[in-house]
């Protein structure tokens, strides 16, 4: 847990505050999102974390100890960091990018081994080929990957991560969204998050805290920010989103068309991929999801008429790469993360103005 006491922070030369009476809880685990306009200080807020910025005032605690208490570099250490410019060493492989605060903190070499070869499965890029190359033989998407398991390399139990992916293109930068996502429901870190996309927030964040010059506007929920706005500020920030997450699942869906379908009867000419596969019988009654040559219970389904906020939630909170949509018990659809994505991107491009503040 990270709690932040009347911090307030003026740079040298300055007559103006760049952060001014900020009081936040993060709670263990949550995917803390700040989010505002340029100059709002959330960059500042959250170099504050790991005291590459110093308050003027105020009292930053990590788990009730005050971080002034801590050695600055045993709290740089398990403090993970992931920024926008990545900072892999160029000269050196990938697997000694990833080793490097292990090796500061004097695992032992196998420990070390052990734990790149982890980190490389658990962002779907197989160790015996990517472990020796060097950062320039990765995509800019694979490199981000690199740079976001290098923060977990020794196991910290907070992430900062500035912007991660802002240099993307957008479907690297929507991959890479979908993989932080799947990444956080195994690992349950405390990630403090800073972005200026509020599609990115909006889909990430357990909470988002909206900033405007140095000040908290509104901290809550997706939802709370969307559907509550604390003033005009809030609401024009958001802009139209309210109507594109109230979307229902039967206007994104894939239907029985989908991939992640098949009748009880071509279940066993099936590919093994993809997965999940959600299997009806010829009632179009939905039976479950393959499981090897069997069918196994599957009880966490959504309807069309469900929003996609609440579709996010469940995704959130199984998961899953796909779900199966079900109507009066029978199997009418598939819904995909990757759907709802890109379909926010989709109107994203189609707002007015493409604002980029979105």
């Amino acid at each position: 847990m990270i709690t932040f006491t009347d911090i307030a922070k003026t740079f040298p030369g300055t007559d103006d505050p760049a952060v001014q009476n900020f009081n936040a809880t993060v709670e263990q685990g949550e995917f803390f999102v700040l989010i505002g306009p340029s100059g709002c200080g959330k960059t500042t807020t959250l170099k504050m974390i790991n005291r590459l910025i110093e308050p003027s005032t105020g009292t930053i605690r990590i788990q009730d100890k005050d971080i002034r208490d801590w050695d600055r570099h045993e709290l740089r250490w398990n403090v993970g960091y992931v920024l926008q410019q990545i900072a892999l060493f160029p000269t050196m492989t990938i697997a000694e990018n990833i080793a490097v605060v292990p090796e500061m903190r004097r695992w032992k070499k196998n420990e070390i081994k052990e734990r790149v070869d982890e980190l490389l499965q658990m962002v779907g890029l197989d160790p015996d080929t990517y472990r020796n190359r060097k950062p320039s033989e990765l995509s800019g998407g694979q490199q981000q990957r690199i740079g976001v398991i290098r923060a977990l390399a020794a196991d910290p139990d907070i992430i900062l991560m500035d912007e991660p992916f802002s240099a993307l293109d957008p479907l690297s930068r929507e991959q890479l969204q979908e993989d932080i996502r799947a990444l956080q429901q195994n690992i349950q870190k405390t990630i403090v998050f800073v972005t200026h996309d509020m599609d990115e927030a909006l889909a990430l964040g357990d909470r988002i805290c909206l900033m405007k010059d140095g000040d908290i506007v509104q901290t809550g929920t997706p939802r709370e920010l969307k559907n509550e706005p604390a003033n005009d500020f809030v609401r024009d920030f958001i802009g139209d989103r309210r109507d594109e997450w109230d979307t229902p699942v039967r206007s994104v869906m894939s239907g029985r068309d989908s991939q992640y379908i098949a009748s009880v009867h071509d279940m066993p000419e099936m590919p093994l991929y993809p997965a999940p596969l959600y299997i009806f019988d010829q009632n179009d009654t939905f039976l479950g999801r393959r499981d090897g040559d069997s069918i196994a219970s599957q009880k966490t389904v959504i309807s069309p008429d469900h929003v996609l906020y609440d579709a996010l939630k469940t995704f959130n909170d199984t998961d899953a790469e796909a779900l199966p949509v079900l109507e009066e018990g029978r199997l009418v659809g598939a819904l995909s993360y990757k759907d709802v994505m890109q379909f926010l991107q989709k109107a994203k491009l189609a707002s007015a103005g493409g604002d980029s503040r979105a």
